[in-house]
């Protein structure tokens, strides 16, 4: 019995040790949340002054106070919206509705995460997030036309895609037609070639054949050429053979104006021997012009 009291006691003790802690954390964590909550406030302030800077910081501040705060990140990523930053305003809304366990504020976080998605035209994305904030709230006709819009917007990029291809495909049949169409005249153009010169080979050998057979010829049985066979054919005793050849010395033997010719330059050459002697003779004995050292 004594036991079981100990034993009770002590539960009792850890129960009451265990809740002290719980209260404690569950006041830290309202502190905390009421120190961001502050600086939240700071920073709207500093941004309706046009000080992004400041509110930048301040939001960064108080979003690392405390969790439970999901005011910070969406206004946060409303300040990187307006600035056009929808890369950074994106990850802000993504943020606050992934931590906020209220309809309304998951509401308004799908819906500008879907306005950042339209922004960047990524239409599939923009429809789901609109979807997902229609969930959360669906009553707001405003999400609900821009359900509606980026659903058209999709559907555009869609037949635009679809045109596109079927242009590309349009154009790639073209260019394969084209491209045979020029194969077949080529190949057209060859055939013609080999025919050209099949045709030439066989007029040349038909030249060839007649030049052969003799048909293209000139014609050696004449009259005309027969009596001048006849003529050639002559012996010399027969007394028709032209005057000059009769006159033609024979073999090792000179003619008369051979050897007048030869007899004339053996005489010049006998003048300019005895002119030489003669100069010689004037001229006398050669002086040495040596200088006496």
């Amino acid at each position: 019995m004594l036991k079981r009291r100990l034993l009770f006691g002590l539960l009792l003790m850890a129960g009451l040790h265990i809740n002290a802690q719980e209260d404690e954390a569950v006041k830290e964590a309202e502190k905390a949340l009421q120190a961001s909550t502050n600086l939240t406030w700071e920073a709207n302030k500093e941004l309706t002054s046009n000080d992004f800077t400041t509110a930048e910081s301040e939001y960064r501040r108080a979003i690392s106070k405390s969790s439970d705060n999901t005011v910070a990140p969406f206004n946060l990523g409303t300040a990187y919206y307006n600035r056009e930053s929808y890369g950074e305003a994106f990850g802000r809304f993504k943020q606050a509705g992934e931590k906020t366990k209220e309809k309304p504020s998951k509401h308004k976080a799908f819906h500008n995460m879907g306005n950042v998605f339209m922004k960047k035209k990524e239409y599939q994305k923009a429809v789901e997030a609109y979807k997902e904030s229609l969930r959360n709230n669906p009553n707001d006709e405003e999400t609900r036309y821009n359900l509606a819009l980026a659903k058209k917007m999709l559907e555009n990029e869609q037949d635009n895609q679809n045109n596109d291809q079927n242009q590309d495909n349009k154009d790639q049949q073209d260019k394969d037609e084209q491209k045979d169409q020029n194969q077949d005249q080529n190949n057209e153009g060859d055939n013609n070639k080999d025919n050209e010169g099949e045709q030439d080979e066989d007029e040349n050998k038909d030249e060839g054949d007649e030049g052969e057979n003799g048909e293209n010829k000139p014609e050696e049985n004449s009259e005309g050429d027969g009596d001048k066979k006849k003529e050639q054919e002559k012996k010399p005793n027969e007394g028709d053979q032209p005057e000059e050849q009769k006159q033609q010395p024979r073999p090792n033997q000179l003619s008369k104006q051979q050897i007048q010719n030869l007899l004339e330059a053996m005489q010049n050459e006998e003048k300019k021997v005895q002119e030489k002697m003669e100069a010689r003779k004037v001229k006398g004995k050669k002086i040495r012009n040596e200088k006496d050292w």
